[in-house]
């Protein structure tokens, strides 16, 4: 899929290409988009940066004894986040792997749909850094902290 870029974009080509691009495996994450951010405030504000908000609903089949959402279902649910942001900074899909992820999880979450505020920190030609925050829904407390890196193909 090569690099699309519109004047319409927005959440919607976001919302296709998280249906387009990612392993079935993933879509059985059954993720949602709730928020899309590619257009600096118009103030301008220093740590303002591209992403998105993705939510991850609570499901028995992602959880591990004891009813904790197993790590695996939040890692891939973060590296998924950061594509979707990658897609907010760059205006469009753009052909990319996951270098490296480190996940640092704070705490259990159980009964809970988890939320992902993945933001683009450094965006260049060939690499793309980020970071994630997951937090349950329940109470918007952080769960895991995520970050990462991209190659551009």
């Amino acid at each position: 899929m090569q690099q699309q870029q519109t004047a319409a974009f927005g959440i919607a080509e976001a919302k296709r290409v998280l249906d387009e691009v990612f392993a079935p495996w993933v879509l059985d994450l059954n993720l949602s988009i709730e928020g899309f951010d590619f257009t600096p405030p118009p103030a301008g504000s220093a740590d303002w940066q591209p992403g998105a908000i993705l939510r991850m609903p609570f499901s028995e089949r992602l959880c591990r004894n004891g009813g904790v959402v197993s790590g695996q279902a939040l890692m891939a649910f973060a590296d998924t986040a950061m594509v979707i942001a990658n897609v907010a900074a760059n205006r469009g899909y753009r052909p990319m792997t996951t270098v490296d992820q480190t996940t640092h999880f704070m705490r259990a979450v159980t009964a809970s749909d988890v939320l992902a505020d993945a933001r683009v920190v450094r965006l260049g030609r060939t690499m793309s850094f980020g970071r994630v925050t997951l937090s349950s829904a329940t109470d918007n407390k952080p769960v895991a902290m995520v970050s990462s890196a991209f190659a551009m193909l």
